[in-house]
């Protein structure tokens, strides 16, 4: 069993890793029926929190079919984090989760996100602020460093515990690196194997099949693995690393008939949280993900990312069912 303050998630879990337009209310549902042992919303901006922005209050909203859930916020203004850790915890979810990690040049030029990597001072009273404003667990998500000239992940993780972060989940890039070119985790190995460090370390970035899963948790040791971009239009990740695991077999990939019904739950939940119009605009990114390398799927997907009417979208859902039904998918 792995804790997180008094979080209690099964040997090796497997977390959804929180990304911007993407873990969402209905897509975390989804990876939680899948297997997901832990999600974590959308990266919420502490100064939207604290101005009452729309976007920032309604990535807010988490359910309970979903828990254990975290709310991620980042910031680069101690007070700011303090006040939106705050408003975080009245929501109730199970733990607070700091961006340190994201390499995007407008979060990381207001200093917040991976920007902090630069100035660890700033990261420690930044994190410091946050813990003393909620009586929940706080965790970090950071890279291995700004570049590779300066890579202080180890500093970071035996600093970040030593004022009570709760557990750290390490991105194997820098910032330079963006999400270019391979994960390198030895670094997180490293981090994991220090004898100082008692926290749940959990590693994230490349894990794109349940063999790469098992080889990492064997390789590096660390106590669980998370996953972002494989995921996306894939749920069905999280169970095929369990069901490997255990087993040593690999699940068969999803048939039509289940693309279709997630895709469908998908597009249901989509518009129940964010209404019709937005619902269904926002879902169209999903649909080239559920149907990937079907081949003459051109028309439909033409027409799952141009239809504005959900009837209609739930029959061209029903037709490429219909049309599809004996595919046959490579695992």
């Amino acid at each position: 069993m792995v804790k997180i303050g008094s979080i209690e998630l099964p040997d090796f879990p497997l977390l959804l890793a929180p990304m911007e337009d993407v873990s969402d209310p209905p897509f975390r549902r989804l990876c939680k029926i899948h297997g997901a042992d832990l999600v974590y919303s959308e990266f919420i901006s502490s100064e939207g929190l604290i101005r009452d922005a729309i976007k920032s209050l309604q990535k807010l909203d988490i359910f309970d079919y979903e828990r254990p859930v975290g709310i991620q916020i980042f910031g680069g203004d101690e007070e700011a984090m303090a006040m939106s850790a705050k408003i975080v915890e009245t929501v109730k979810p199970d733990l607070v989760d700091i961006n340190f990690g994201c390499p995007v040049k407008k979060v990381v030029c207001k200093g917040a996100g991976a920007g902090v990597l630069k100035d660890i001072d700033l990261m420690i009273r930044l994190t410091k602020a946050v813990i003393k404003s909620t009586s929940l667990p706080v965790t970090v998500k950071t890279r291995l460093g700004w570049d590779t000239d300066m890579i202080n992940i180890d500093e970071v993780a035996e600093r970040l515990q030593d004022i009570g972060v709760a557990a750290l989940s390490i991105h194997g890039r820098t910032r330079a690196q963006m999400y270019k070119g391979e994960a390198d985790w030895s670094h997180i190995a490293r981090v994991k194997n220090n004898p100082r460090i008692t926290m749940p370390i959990f590693g994230n970035g490349d894990i794109d099949s349940p063999q790469k899963a098992l080889e990492y948790k064997n390789k590096y040791g660390v106590d669980g693995v998370m996953i972002g971009r494989a995921a996306i239009g894939y749920p069905w990740i999280f169970n095929e690393i369990k069901h490997f695991a255990k087993t040593g077999e690999i699940l068969p990939a999803p048939t039509i008939a289940q693309r279709v019904e997630a895709a469908r739950n998908h597009l249901i939940w989509s518009i129940e949280w964010k209404g019709e119009k937005v619902g269904v605009v926002e879902m169209r990114r999903h649909y080239t993900n559920y149907f990937k390398n079907i081949h003459g799927f051109k028309e439909y997907k033409q027409k799952l990312v141009t239809l504005d009417n959900p009837l209609q979208l739930f029959e061209v859902l029903k037709e490429v069912e219909s049309v599809y039904h004996d595919y046959e998918f490579n695992t």
